[in-house]
């Protein structure tokens, strides 16, 4: 941890005001602290109480002044010492120095390497001991030596529960680290008991599934998750109960998200008293899987078609023109013509046929680009209206955000062409057709054609994605729905069909924001208020950023220097503890934008204000963007 020359000047000042003596080495045997009292205790020079001194040299200086008593051999001494200090032991000792005092030496390695000893002055304990035994006349020999024997024991036990409560602190300080490195996961880790119910929790649970609560220690797992998810993920709990670890992925059906957990049985011996549950959100990942399998199934059918389409290509080709040869002879019965047309007209299909298997089996890649949903919507129409005359309707539903977001529009655009004219196909005359979109949940953007046609008759239900498939007899090619579903699936989507009144076919892709002269990543967001950090974290993940959380200077830290992907850090000026972000400033090699509600005559907010990449709060989600644009344009 970093310190301020102001804290350590605190910490050694304490130091000096307490009575033991005291001195730390650190595990390459150099001088860290030599309080006063130890200083005066062995009337050390200044020039050996320096932090960096030696160990080697302070020995030295005490073993010349006869601090050891009488020594032979100087150097062997210093180097027995020495290898002492490298196989540094926790110990309690007393010894008397050469100039009479007694002294107790307790001594124990710290947790990163190094040593620190307390020297107590237990001269004048000895001595009333000695009195004691002098001056007492009833008390027998045996109980006098009992006496000193505990008194020695218990100045050996407050050394051993000091060691025990240091112990303890570390302990404490590492579960918090733990406890703090859990709750920064991107995930939630739990345990639950043999009775269903939470005992663990990092309180991730709403992030990775949004509507829920977390705070659900003490809840079973049913109360937590819900019955709908409960019933999805009750069955693997059970196994895991029976010892079987199980992964799977399900969807959040309240927050359409895409979730992987992980059951590992909590078991000692073979008998199992928990399960460990870790659970995160795939939903991206998901979409990107699903996208390189489309993409992977094109290719292979691009290799299958290809050779294929090349061959019945070359023989169309003949087909049209030994057949444009005989409609020019001459003397060709009366019914030849009606034949020939119809052989042009067949292959001249033929053709068009596998312009469209080119176009579903080609290198097409999905290209997103930023597009507003209102104005793609209302370009449709224009589009889309000329194609179906008077005699039908279209009615389109947005109920978009207004916000940027990353679509392929063009193949989107083709898609939800081909549909409304399928729609007008299936449609009798004066027939409505209604495109409703909407978002769910801010990750999926739902796009519905409906009509008041008949319907998909319940063969259609089940193959009208399949390639080839047509209800429309010699007029229909098949390749429609294929090609839309295609479009669907390479941008990570997906297609669903239904009745309702009419056909309904349901368009499923993600939506993701567009961050404009930003690119997406991990954020460090530093702020002490719950509340803010859960809306400012929101605003993060919405422009398609990761956030981590701190909620002081002295976390932050440890987040940076433990975590080197961290791109961005946000944070407000005054915060939990001494240092204020305009400390953190200081120290972070990231871009950093400092945010504060501290009124403009405070001098915080001056001090801020100068650096730039600077927020007034409230702010809006454009500012922050702006914001955290200008601090890495300042950066780089």
């Amino acid at each position: 941890m970093n310190r301020t020359p102001s804290h350590d000047a605190m910490i050694e000042a304490g130091l000096n005001l307490i009575q033991q003596a005291m001195s730390i080495f650190d595990s390459d045997l150099r001088l860290v602290l030599i309080n006063r009292p130890m200083q005066q205790m062995f009337n050390l020079p200044n020039a050996l109480v320096k932090p960096g001194v030696s160990f080697r040299d302070v020995i030295r200086y005490l073993a010349q002044r006869g601090e050891y008593g009488e020594v032979d051999d100087l150097e062997d001494f210093i180097a027995v010492r020495v290898e002492l200090a490298r196989a540094f032991e926790a110990h309690y000792m007393e010894r008397t120095r050469a100039n009479g005092r007694v002294i107790s030496v307790e001594g124990a390695p710290l947790p990163d390497g190094g040593w620190v000893t307390v020297y107590t002055d237990i001269t004048e304990t000895k001595r009333q001991e000695a009195l004691l035994r002098a001056r007492s006349e009833v008390l027998s020999e045996q109980v006098l030596s009992r006496s000193e024997e505990l008194a020695s024991s218990n100045r050996a036990l407050a050394s051993s529960n000091a060691a025990l409560e240091e112990t303890k602190h570390q302990l404490t300080h590492m579960e918090a680290r733990t406890r703090l490195t859990a709750q920064m996961m991107p995930a939630h880790i739990a345990h639950i008991d043999l009775a269903q119910r939470y005992t663990f929790s990092n309180r991730r649970l709403r992030d990775v599934m949004p509507g829920s609560t977390d705070e659900i220690v003490g809840l079973t797992a049913a109360q937590a998750l819900g019955a709908p998810t409960y019933a999805v993920i009750g069955p693997y709990i059970e196994r895991a109960f029976d010892g079987v670890p199980s992964v799977f992925e399900f969807t959040h059906a309240p927050s359409s998200r895409r979730v992987r957990v992980a059951l590992t049985p909590d078991s000692t011996n073979g008998e199992v008293r928990g399960v460990y549950v870790l659970s995160m959100d795939v939903t991206e990942e998901t979409q990107t899987r699903v996208a390189l399998q489309q993409t992977r199934r094109r290719e292979m059918a691009a290799q299958l078609t290809s050779g294929l389409a090349h061959d019945f290509s070359n023989l169309l080709t003949i087909i049209l023109g030994m057949q444009g040869k005989l409609q020019r002879m001459d003397d060709l019965p009366s019914d030849a013509h009606h034949l020939i047309n119809a052989t042009l007209a067949a292959a001249r299909r033929g053709g068009s046929l596998l312009h469209r298997i080119a176009d579903m089996t080609g290198p097409r890649q999905f290209s997103p680009v930023p597009v507003r949903l209102p104005e793609f919507l209302s370009e449709l129409e224009i589009m889309a209206s000329p194609t179906l005359g008077s005699n039908y309707h279209l009615h389109i539903d947005g109920d978009v955000p207004n916000g940027v977001f990353n679509i392929d529009a063009g193949m989107l655009q083709d898609s939800l062409l081909n549909l409304i004219l399928n729609a007008r196909d299936a449609t009798p005359p004066g027939g409505q057709i209604t495109l409703s979109a909407r978002a769910v949940q801010d990750t999926w953007l739902e796009i519905e054609i409906a009509d008041t046609g008949p319907g998909f008759s319940p063969q259609a239900l089940s193959k009208a994605l399949h390639p080839f498939f047509t209800t429309k007899g010699g007029e229909g090619s098949g390749l429609g729905l294929a090609m839309v579903y295609d479009m669907t699936k390479l941008a990570g989507g997906d297609v669903r069909l239904f009745n309702a009144g009419g056909a309904h076919v349901v368009l499923r892709l993600p939506l993701r924001a567009s961050v404009a002269g930003l690119p997406a990543g991990l954020v460090l967001l530093v702020e002490d208020s719950e509340d803010l950090r859960m809306s400012i974290r929101d605003m993060l993940v919405e422009q398609g950023h990761q956030v981590l959380e701190a909620t002081s200077v002295h976390e932050a830290e440890a987040l940076l220097g433990s975590l080197p992907d961290i791109a961005y850090v946000l944070s407000d000026i005054r915060l939990g503890g001494a240092r204020t972000g305009l400390d953190l400033a200081k120290i972070v090699d990231q871009p950093i934008t400092l945010m504060t509600s501290l009124p403009t005559c405070d001098p915080l907010h001056q001090a801020a204000a100068a650096r730039g990449a600077f927020l007034q709060k409230p702010f809006t989600p454009e500012a922050l963007r702006l914001a955290l644009t200008l601090a890495a344009e300042g950066a780089a």
